[in-house]
């Protein structure tokens, strides 16, 4: 059999993987008979792997990441489709891919009419689909989750679901099955969530809000944040947005911009959106206001909870 799995859906992918081979054989003898490559993909190697006949197992595993969007050669796809019909009887051969392929690539229109070929596409839940998502991981892990919770999780985490699985653990963990996760508890424990509540301030102030931005920052001190920790997000922000706003000048977008600046793609998105409601001069601007502000604290002209107050209050009127 061989399986073309794609679509931006990896961990979905990954959990699926994991399921059929553990259905397969004996965990360490498989481990022993399985070969992986990723990129593109020498055929003599991937039939070399597929044709080995295994060692004290029943299959043979092989495993190619990301080859098949790289794969552009007519060559190379035209050899896999004379090969596969041919794949022995005891192999296992998995193409997965991390984003979804044209539905009119050859290899997937000829898997679909194969005996011995399987293709899915993972696509990323969004919504109430997402949501629905995290209920049933929490449910996995023996853990009732409010919808507050729920939503929070989502909406400051995006859709990675292997981040979600992450923090659906940890919170199902920190509650030990005493009572549902709370939106508080992923309040505590989840760092997006901070950094989330920084981006709705943000966008305050990008949108000139200024009653929404004061709103926002009141809340945070009375939740208790420390206002040196807010003030260092916000610098951070604008230090980000910066960047990205020098590098979307320059015709980059969100993904190379993760790439870039070695942050969460989630974050990426958010920053990019962000960075088009200022000109880079604007930007530069309240940054020199922020390290204005930095000194002022630190020489005693104003306390901090102050600070961020006039701070808000002008960067909403900027």
């Amino acid at each position: 059999m061989f399986y073309i799995f794609h679509g931006d859906d990896a961990h979905s992918q990954k959990e699926t993987l994991q399921d059929l081979l553990a259905r397969l054989d004996d965990p360490s003898m498989l481990e022993l008979n399985t070969t992986r490559f990723s990129g593109a993909v020498n055929l003599g190697q991937l039939r070399q792997a597929c044709d080995s006949i295994p060692f004290l197992a029943k299959r043979r595993v092989v495993v190619v990441e990301n080859s098949l969007a790289q794969s552009n050669s007519r060559d190379f796809v035209d050899q896999l489709v004379e090969y596969l019909p041919q794949l022995p009887e005891f192999t296992r051969l998995f193409f997965l891919e991390s984003q979804a392929l044209r539905s009119n690539h050859r290899l997937l229109t000829f898997a679909e009419k194969q005996d011995n070929g399987f293709v899915r596409v993972f696509a990323r839940p969004e919504g109430r689909a997402l949501e629905r998502w995290v209920q049933q991981q929490a449910r996995d892990a023996g853990a009732d989750v409010e919808p507050r919770a729920v939503h929070l999780l989502v909406s400051s985490t995006g859709n990675d679901l292997t981040l979600l699985a992450n923090e659906v653990e940890k919170l199902a963990l920190y509650r030990l099955n005493n009572g549902p996760i709370t939106a508080e508890d992923v309040a505590l424990l989840c760092p997006y969530v901070a950094e989330a509540s920084i981006f709705d301030l943000v966008d305050a102030l990008g949108a000139r809000d200024g009653h929404t931005a004061a709103t926002l920052l009141q809340t945070k001190l009375n939740e208790g944040a420390d206002p040196f920790y807010l003030f260092a997000m916000i610098v951070r922000q604008f230090r980000l947005l910066i960047q990205a706003k020098d590098l979307a000048e320059d015709g980059l977008r969100p993904p190379a911009i993760a790439s870039k600046l070695k942050i969460h793609s989630f974050v990426a998105g958010k920053i990019y959106q962000q960075s088009q409601r200022f000109s880079l001069p604007q930007l530069e601007q309240i940054y020199d206001h922020l390290l204005q502000t930095d000194v002022g604290v630190k020489t005693g002209q104003a306390d901090m909870v102050t600070a961020l107050s006039l701070l808000v209050a002008g960067l909403a009127h900027h």
